[in-house]
């Protein structure tokens, strides 16, 4: 497989290739969100996400895909440290915030600053009409979080960390969007980056879950956290492997764009399974998320 994913690099064939690979990510991306703010405590679910797809990971690192490069070592070091952060500034947010308010500001902070990092690190730019369609975009992620905020969020006297927390999660997203797609396409292998990216990427929110969980009163029983942990390291896998041969095969920022109509995927899941409300404005608002991932694609 990584032969024919090199073979279509700068292809039309990889161009549309990333851009559904992009949209999956999307879907996925929604659901492991979703997952992380649901039943459990979301240090505990990021820990126990974390722990299952490092020990699905590693037999595929150590016996299947080539061994990384030299240069590759300090890039992963690198990428541990800022998703570590990441998913730090997530896990408070979730804590603080409910899960449609903190979610669309996150996200839609990612997708612009990661615009300008792929801009500074591989030289990429958009089109007019492209920059049109991220304004439309984060007109409707922006404004889905001000509507979620003024008519859904209860707890007003801890929603500014809330907010603020989301905003620093946003920031690290675009630092882990663009660093990843530099170190996958520093490897000759994309599946060997893979591999060993949620191996190495495993490491330090099952101890943070640990002490967490520790630390608990009433701490919930491991059964259906190893379950819920065991899922979200599926969606996991494919949703971050996903994107990230996306940024491989086309450019980083119109797949860090396309990713976040998860937020439109998000707030079907927060009405359906965590028994948000959705009205009409909120839809209109979820379409022109989308309207604005079209136009950014068909710009390009």
């Amino acid at each position: 497989m990584s032969e024919w994913l090199i073979s279509i690099e700068g292809t039309d064939t990889g161009r549309q290739v990333a851009l559904w690979l992009a949209l999956f990510a999307a879907v996925l991306h929604a659901i492991f969100g979703a997952l992380q703010k649901g039943r459990h405590d979301p240090w505990l679910t990021r820990g126990a996400i974390d722990a299952c797809y490092g020990v699905m990971a590693l037999p595929f690192a150590l016996f299947v895909v080539p061994f990384p490069e030299p240069h590759m070592w300090p890039i992963f070091a690198v990428m541990w440290v800022i998703h570590i952060g990441y998913k730090v500034m997530q896990a408070s947010a979730y804590t603080y915030g409910a899960y449609t308010v903190v979610y669309p500001v996150m996200r839609g902070t990612g997708p612009l600053f990661t615009i300008f990092g792929a801009y500074l690190l591989f030289g990429e730019t958009f089109a007019p009409t492209q920059w049109l369609g991220v304004a439309v975009l984060l007109a409707g992620i922006y404004g889905l979080a001000v509507y979620n905020l003024l008519y859904l969020e209860t707890d007003r006297d801890i929603l500014p960390k809330a907010l603020i927390l989301a905003l620093i999660t946003g920031a690290f997203i675009a630092a882990y969007t663009t660093y990843d797609a530099y170190g996958i396409r520093a490897t000759a292998d994309p599946l060997t980056f893979l591999a060993w990216f949620f191996v190495i990427d495993s490491f330090g929110m099952p101890l943070i879950a640990y002490i967490h969980y520790r630390r608990m009163s009433d701490p919930p029983t491991l059964g259906p956290l190893a379950l819920r942990g065991l899922i979200g390291a599926i969606v996991a896998i494919f949703s971050f492997g996903s994107i990230l041969l996306a940024t491989r095969l086309d450019k980083v920022g119109e797949a860090a764009v396309l990713r976040e109509t998860s937020t439109v995927f998000a707030a079907v899941i927060g009405w359906v399974f965590l028994k948000e409300t959705v009205g009409p404005r909120r839809l209109g608002l979820m379409a022109l998320i989308a309207a604005g991932a079209v136009i950014v694609e068909m710009g390009g």
